[in-house]
């Protein structure tokens, strides 16, 4: 992030259409910034630990009192100060895209049709203390997507449960949280509970490379559909994507990477070795909506958000994945959110600069 002077401030006035949901997602950045492992992460910039907390309680103060658009962007513009994302070109430009909290069918137990299963943690997997990565203990990489896939931790004792589709199972591991229905009807929630520490590579991207499929064609359904047609690919596929994610039983969720829910349109993930946890973000870029004769097309978005996850490919200060909701259709939104567009945080201004009172209008 880069501070930006006043005359480079965006027009926030459109996120006053997005409000819904935000305070929320606001209050749930302040539980994390409560727990004393949260002070850690701070400094960053000349942002303090305290900044992040008074710029959370300003944003909720102004969702509170603000009565239009125009209001909306006068008091941001006040009362906080603006960094904009650096982007992948050091020109602000950032690549946004989508993620979603899948749901599929699920069995607690294997039978003959529900045979791919999810794990939970190893216990011989770790995490670095000051990182954070994963890996094996004592050292070295842990288990690749592929051996995991071909049977490498199978009876340990480790499967949380089976899918019926063995690409449904990729989806729910890249995804990082699902909600699974069982045969009575009920749910079967999980959230993350770590990683295989390898990096996250696209085999999306890849088909698209190698001429499998059209660059139209680069959407999540895009993919279950090449992939039903084509389930000898799997074993390639999972070859090119060697991060694995695993799972334990997890209500109220999804929760995001700093163990608080996530919000639909409200919260997003980026590399938090890169951005402030718990930071109020603003996205100028455009997002895919379902018009009234169902098709989707992509529409600008300006909104608010609050940055409380990350993800595996999620890198650098180029990426910002939207949080978007539950299930299929959503699914589809996110599967197809791909467009460049522009990240700013905002945080409260601390001395030195003009007060809301001498900035307000009369």
């Amino acid at each position: 992030l880069r501070k930006i002077p006043p005359e480079q401030y965006p027009d926030f006035s459109q996120a006053y259409y997005q409000r819904t949901g935000l305070e929320q997602a606001a209050r749930y950045n302040l539980e994390y910034l409560s727990k004393s492992s949260s002070q850690r992460y701070f400094p960053y910039l000349d942002i303090t630990h305290e900044r992040a907390v008074l710029s959370n309680d300003a944003f909720i103060e102004v969702l509170q009192t603000v009565h239009s658009p125009e209001d909306l962007d006068r008091q941001i513009k006040s009362r906080f100060e603006v960094y904009e994302s650096r982007g992948w070109n050091d020109k602000g430009d950032v690549l946004f895209t989508g993620y979603y909290w899948p749901i599929f069918d699920a069995r607690l137990q294997p039978d003959g049709e529900f045979r791919y299963p999810l794990y939970k943690k190893p216990a011989d997997l770790m995490a670095d203390p000051v990182t954070g990565k994963y890996g094996r203990q004592g050292g070295g990489p842990y288990l690749t997507r592929s051996q995991i896939d071909q049977g490498a931790l199978a009876g340990q004792g480790l499967e949380l449960c089976y899918l019926r589709d063995r690409f449904e199972a990729y989806i729910v591991t890249v995804q990082g949280s699902g909600k699974l229905r069982l045969p009575d009807g009920r749910f079967f929630e999980i959230g993350y509970a770590g990683d295989n520490g390898h990096e996250y590579s696209s085999i999306g991207q890849n088909l698209v490379e190698t001429g499998a499929i059209h660059p139209n064609e680069l959407s999540l359904q895009g993919l279950i559909r090449y992939y039903k047609e084509h389930p000898d690919q799997l074993d390639r596929a999972f070859s090119i994507n060697n991060r694995y994610v695993f799972f334990t039983p997890r209500t109220g969720g999804p929760y995001g990477s700093l163990n608080v829910p996530v919000t639909p349109f409200r919260s997003i993930a980026t590399d938090k070795q890169v951005y402030p946890r718990a930071s109020v973000a603003f996205m100028r870029t455009q997002l895919p909506a379902r018009g009234p004769d169902g098709q989707i097309s992509n529409h600008a978005y300006d909104g608010f958000a609050m940055d409380q996850d990350t993800g595996g490919a999620i890198r650098a200060a180029g990426r910002c994945d939207v949080f978007m909701g539950t299930g299929p259709e959503v699914g589809e939104l996110a599967g197809r959110t791909f467009a460049e567009g522009k990240l700013y945080y905002i945080f409260v201004r601390q001395g030195g600069g003009e007060t809301w009172d001498t900035m307000a209008s009369p």
